[in-house]
């Protein structure tokens, strides 16, 4: 008899794609402002708070990513028997090469959604 173990996901924050550095930083701006949110500098986007992440540049997904986190990325073999597959060339692994983040395939009303390990 199979055990059928659901795993549990949390939304960690929302990806926008912008068309540029300069309106990255702009929308992470306005978002840390409207929320009094802490506006955080990356490489390849700017944050306002943990909820916004403005894309220098357009990535995955039309409109931007969904990036929801679960304790065990044994998920992606739960959802994997759900049908879904996923974007190989984005698996990401810890030194140890476990899994630490992936995206799904696809879009979802216009976003791609990243997996990460919790």
């Amino acid at each position: 008899m199979r055990v059928v173990v659901k795993s549990r996901f949390e939304l960690v924050h929302v990806g926008i794609n912008t068309e540029s550095p300069e309106k990255a930083l702009q929308l992470a701006e306005l978002l840390s402002a409207m929320f009094h949110l802490q506006l955080r500098h990356g490489k390849k986007s700017e944050f306002a708070g943990d909820y916004f992440e403005c894309m220098k540049a357009p990535f995955l997904g039309s409109k931007g990513h969904i990036a929801m986190q679960t304790d065990d990325l044994a998920a992606v073999e739960e959802l994997r028997e759900k049908g879904f597959s996923f974007r190989m060339d984005t698996a990401a692994y810890t030194e140890e090469g476990r899994l630490k983040n992936i995206y799904l395939d696809g879009e979802f009303g216009g976003f791609a959604i990243h997996i990460l390990q919790k």
